[in-house]
């Protein structure tokens, strides 16, 4: 099966200031999520901006959003349940309520750049179990070791199924692991048997780390979430210079690229 590459085309932090081709609203952002899916991405991690482009839970705006991406394309839906930290952990976790293929699931609190990232066990475990009830497959997001460890705890209780577990190592976020070759190895090492993952390495390091996550039997994700450059000093031009970019690296390595019926295999989705 081949390489299953998301696309990530706007997060919790960067604003247009950042980057002018940061898309933001639900039209702006199913756009460049259709251009990433002709691209070669067959999943889109989504984040939501309200009308001041803050970050947001709202539902109505997420399923606006949703379904104008579904009307351009089939690319498999992935909700962040991360949303923002000025976010309560209540109101973000309603967001699975939309019934998405995917969203994530991040396993504990901790410091993220100059915020704090909440996730409190009791919660996390209820988000779990509503994930499971509603079919719902959880990415599981690790900043640091302790991370994987809490979610083969979540496994091990029975709250997350064993099968085939998916990943996504985050690497280069202030508060977590630092964005190197030799962690990204370390966690490697220590995914289950079986699992499937992904590599999410933030600012300078994404392209090296991506390739070396491609070499070692990984997913690939790329967008303006993870950095807002092409190459040094030249802003990306939204987020398909940077999945035409990855697509190139899976070429290069003489891998293949999932469509949305290979990757719904690999994630052992079910709808």
């Amino acid at each position: 099966m081949g390489v299953v590459l998301t696309v990530a085309p706007v997060g919790p932090i960067a604003t247009k200031h950042d980057n002018p081709h940061l898309p933001t609203q639900p039209d702006e952002i199913a756009e460049a999520v259709a251009d990433a899916y002709e691209a070669g991405a067959s999943v889109a991690h989504l984040h939501f901006r309200d009308a001041q482009d803050h970050p947001t839970a709202d539902l109505a705006v997420a399923d606006r959003t949703i379904r104008l991406i579904r009307d351009r394309c089939p690319v498999l839906v992935q909700v962040s349940t991360g949303v923002g930290f000025d976010v309560p952990f209540e109101e973000r976790e309603a967001i699975v309520e939309l019934r998405p293929t995917m969203a994530t699931l991040n396993p504990c609190t901790m410091s993220f750049g100059t915020g704090v990232f909440d996730n409190p066990p009791a919660g996390v475990r209820r988000l779990a179990r509503r994930m499971v009830e509603l079919g719902i497959k959880p990415e599981l997001e690790v900043y640091d070791t302790g991370h994987l460890d809490e979610c083969l705890r979540l496994r091990d209780e029975g709250v997350i199924s064993p099968d085939k577990m998916q990943f996504s190592l985050v690497l280069g976020v202030r508060g977590g692991m630092a964005a190197t070759a030799e962690n990204l190895i370390t966690m490697v090492n220590r995914l289950p048997e079986g699992a499937v993952w992904q590599v999410v390495a933030i600012g300078k390091n994404n392209l090296p780390l991506t390739a070396m996550a491609l070499t070692l039997g990984g997913n690939a994700r790329a967008g303006l979430e993870d950095t807002l450059y092409v190459r040094r000093g030249e802003l990306s031009k939204g987020s398909t210079p940077l999945v035409e970019r990855a697509v190139r690296l899976v070429a290069d390595l003489d891998l293949e690229l999932a469509d949305v019926e290979d990757t719904k295999r690999r994630l052992g989705l079910d709808h």
